[in-house]
């Protein structure tokens, strides 16, 4: 065995060793950042559902006052569209 070849491989190991514990270090800081950029898009997305499910809500409520002023006043409101359909143009 050549007597250059250990040093050189103890040397290299040493290389190597450093080489994965910067790259270690660098893994771990991105994978913190991964994190926290996941929970930045769960808080944003979790804000939108709320106001999708607000708009939603206050739409329903209109719907229910629609429904109502229908079925209330259903026939009153076609013999008004029946007026207004008879009636001459001017």
């Amino acid at each position: 065995m050549n007597p250059l070849l250990i040093p050189v491989l103890g040397i290299a190991c040493g290389i190597v060793a450093i080489v994965f514990g910067i790259a270690n270090d660098m893994f771990k800081r991105w994978l913190k950042h991964k994190e926290a950029m996941t929970q930045v898009i769960a808080a944003q997305t979790a804000e939108q559902a709320a106001q999708y499910a607000a708009h939603v809500e206050r739409l329903e409520q209109r719907v229910r006052v629609l429904e109502r002023i229908v079925t209330d006043r259903g026939i009153a409101v076609a013999d008004e569209i029946e007026q207004l359909r008879d009636a001459p143009l001017n």
